[in-house]
């Protein structure tokens, strides 16, 4: 380093786009969905609360409670900003704790809202983010039934943040949980990926990537019933939000200990989406969704399940993209175009923070 620059620049002030792993203080990362994600769970949370419910670590709870079973789960959406191609925060926080209950096979009933406001955010935009809310409530078959509403101080919030959280019932015979994953699984996407990460980029960055890119949120549990309506026996649901289509897959293959292997060419990438990540050297992968799911499906009703999806209208870009496998344990692999294959690791943090 010349002596002029060494007098000037102090390497402690340097930053990693990557955190390192011992971070001793809370990281955006922390909260992307992938591997610091996990590890702020596994080694501040759970041990925390120490149950054997909590420790499935699955989107929602299935509990026994009064002779029925419930799904119940619980999200807190931070989405900058408030609107995007597509959606709103309001959008965002009913879709993703109703998908959350169907991925257990739930039927959604209730949920709860509370709102933290920034003192001086205008009345107009948490009026606009309610009737958003009411509206996607309504498509989906559900009843905001309570809620809450705190104020804090200017310059201390980012205008508006909601938490929601949802309740409903889950259907005899169905047991969904990503431990269910078993080799020869059928491994299938409801649509194409990485909307809804474009989209929000777009709009945050000044970006355009030659098409609009519109979010893909929606609400799932209509898909989820007509799929069990099929077979009770799906292993695995997972709405893979933060971290992408990569992070669920690969949480899955941890938790069943099992492997997963992916068809490059058969994963559903809009050319949108694909020329906004080839711009910004992103994988699609990893990008985030707010209305697909991916199933782990017993290949004896794998066609009949994807027939399905496809007659459904949040199903009809539905794609059998690879299969569930004993070899590489915990790990998820691509057979890339070129005849190659390629690791898609758990992300450390997300590529795009503030996503959901």
């Amino acid at each position: 380093m010349p002596e002029q620059l060494a007098d000037t620049v102090d390497p402690a002030d340097w930053t990693c786009p990557a955190p390192l792993r011992d971070q001793p203080v809370v990281v955006m990362g922390h909260g992307g969905g992938g591997a610091l994600s996990a590890e702020l769970m596994e080694q501040v949370f759970v041990p925390a609360y120490g149950n054997a419910t909590l420790a499935g670590l699955a989107d929602s709870a299935v509990l026994e409670l009064g002779g029925a079973r419930l799904a119940f789960s619980t999200d807190s959406y931070v989405v900058r900003p408030l609107f995007f191609p597509g959606g709103s925060l309001g959008d965002l926080a009913v879709n993703g704790t109703v998908n959350d209950l169907a991925m257990s096979g739930a039927r959604p009933a209730y949920l709860s809202a509370a709102f933290v406001l920034e003192e001086g955010v205008e009345l107009t935009v948490v009026g606009r983010i309610a009737r958003a809310m009411g509206a996607a409530a309504e498509a989906a078959g559900v009843t905001i039934a309570t809620g809450d509403t705190k104020v804090v101080e200017s310059g201390h919030g980012d205008g508006v943040y909601v938490t929601t959280a949802g309740v409903g019932l889950v259907p005899d015979g169905v047991d969904i949980r990503p431990q269910r994953a078993r080799p020869g699984d059928a491994v299938i996407v409801s649509g194409p990926i990485g909307q809804h990460g474009v989209a929000i980029m777009s709009v945050r960055e000044g970006l355009e990537f030659g098409a609009e890119v519109a979010s893909d949120t929606a609400p799932l549990a209509d898909l989820v019933a007509a799929m069990l309506a099929v077979t009770p026996d799906i292993h695995v649901l997972r709405d893979p939000t933060r971290g992408g289509l990569a992070a669920s897959l690969n949480e899955i293959a941890r938790a069943s200990g099992t492997g997963v292997r992916l068809q490059e060419r058969a994963v559903p990438v809009p050319d949108a989406v694909a020329n906004a990540c080839g711009f910004l050297g992103l994988d699609p992968l990893y990008v985030a969704n707010e209305g697909r799911l991916v199933a782990f499906v017993p290949p004896s009703a794998a066609d009949e399940v994807l027939a399905a999806m496809r007659a459904h209208p949040q199903g009809t870009g539905a794609t059998l993209i690879g299969e569930c496998v004993a070899e590489h344990p915990g790990m998820v692999v691509v057979a890339t175009g070129l005849g190659g294959t390629r690791v898609v690791d758990l992300p450390l943090g997300e590529q795009l923070p503030r996503i959901c």
